[in-house]
């Protein structure tokens, strides 16, 4: 009987072997971030797991503090799972890990070209100019306005990327603000987020609308870039707009824009547009970024979490149909939906309330298809924006802005020289 027993169990697997209903694995980490995003990601999941037999995806949650450490980890380590959530900024560093695999094979011209400039520059290797992560959304840095203040002060309201403010213009909407009895302070930079990441994301664009930059993106240097004069020019007039007094302090906090009311000028993100709808109602407009270069030049930030898959997966044919799902434009515009972020493909975004053309929030997209810049894909990133951020901090706290810049990028070619140039990169 158990000869018997054991016979039927063995036909039973085979069969089911045969009929190709044993389903593969995939290992998917995700950074938990906003509570909207999460349960949007886990019902793509499960609906991905109903929808078909072949595939089992299995998602694994890590907070978003502790994220890129335990990536690192993972990998340094040999246990990476099958699909990597990534910040963008990182996917260099990990490429040049070994830990990720490009995805070109997947990635046909006709999905290349739906997708955001932005997005397909920010997952190409320079060293290889292979794409290795596609992110679902994309980021935006603009400036928001209260219309009520704006046209009390009698200054044009820009309505598209091509129509912003040149520079001589932004400061004159500034000086006619500040006159405003309503107005303490015409900009709020969002000093109150405090050194960090936003002070690259925030404020790079600043020198690369005046032709300068974090770092050479051909020799992959610093020095003579990010100590440039176009680079000490940008941080002059960041520092002169806090001199004037034009510039909410750090001290004043985080809601002067859309709750006291008390600036008239925000500039940040997409991420904002709640509480700056809900503090400003009608009154609030989205705004382009100005025309600070010479020629009408404008830059924008950029960037935010992409779909990697790992060179551990052992199924990446597998795993690339769990992303070309996510990918898809209906996943992408729920997604969009949960979180606020600009979609990635242009198929998405003609769908989409906030984004389409003529929505609230289409000057997002506008400057993503035309002034974004990602921030540098090297594997020396995290210097960068390091030593970068701390010297945009003392510069706000009025130092020598070429002494700071040149102190930056001495730390950031140190690094670079210290690990012999990262090669490829620089040759």
């Amino acid at each position: 009987m158990r000869r018997w027993f054991i016979r039927f169990v063995g036909f039973v697997v085979c069969g089911v072997l045969a009929l190709g209903q044993v389903p593969i694995e995939v290992t998917v980490w995700w950074h938990t971030g906003q509570p909207d995003e999460l349960a949007v990601i886990t019902a793509f999941v499960e609906e991905f797991n109903a929808k078909q037999n072949e595939i089992r995806v299995k998602l694994v949650t890590i907070p978003e503090a502790e994220y890129t450490a335990q990536v690192r980890a993972a990998g340094l380590a040999g246990k990476l799972p099958d699909v990597l959530d990534l910040d963008g900024p990182t996917m260099a560093n990990f490429v040049w890990n070994g830990w990720l695999i490009p995805l070109d094979r997947y990635i046909t011209e006709d999905l290349k070209e739906d997708f955001l400039p932005s997005i397909i520059a920010q997952g190409i290797y320079p060293p290889d100019g292979k794409i290795y992560a596609l992110g679902m959304v994309d980021s935006g840095l603009a400036l928001w306005g209260n219309r009520a203040y704006l046209e009390k002060a009698g200054v044009r309201i820009p309505t598209s990327a091509a129509d912003a403010w040149t520079l001589g213009e932004f400061e004159e909407v500034l000086r006619k603000l500040a006159t405003l009895p309503e107005v303490q302070w015409p900009l709020d930079l969002k000093l109150s987020y405090g050194v960090g990441e936003w002070f690259t994301y925030g404020f790079s664009p600043i020198i690369q609308a005046l032709g300068g930059d974090l770092i050479n993106r051909t020799t992959w240097k610093a020095q003579g870039t990010l100590d440039s004069a176009a680079s000490v020019l940008g941080m002059t007039l960041l520092q002169y707009w806090i001199k004037q007094g034009w510039v909410v302090p750090a001290s004043a906090g985080d809601d002067a824009f859309y709750g006291k009311k008390t600036a008239a000028l925000a500039w940040v993100g997409h991420w904002m547009y709640g509480p700056h709808l809900r503090g400003l109602g009608n009154d609030l407009v989205l705004l382009p970024m100005p025309k600070l270069g010479a020629g009408c030049r404008a830059a924008t930030g950029m960037g935010t979490w992409a779909w990697g898959i790992t060179s551990a997966c052992k199924h990446p044919d597998a795993a690339w149909k769990f992303v070309e799902y996510l990918l898809q434009p209906e996943q992408i515009l729920r997604f969009s939906n949960a979180n606020g972020a600009v979609p990635a493909r242009k198929s998405a975004i003609a769908m989409s309330e906030l984004y389409k053309p003529g929505a609230m929030l289409n000057i997002y997209a506008q400057q993503l298809e035309t002034i974004a810049i990602p921030r540098p894909v090297h594997p020396a990133y995290p210097t960068i924006t390091s030593a970068f951020a701390e010297a945009v901090q003392n510069i706000i706290a009025g130092a020598n802005i070429y002494e700071e810049l040149h102190r930056a990028a001495l730390k950031i070619d140190q690094d670079i020289e210290e690990n012999e140039g990262y090669p490829p990169f620089g040759r």
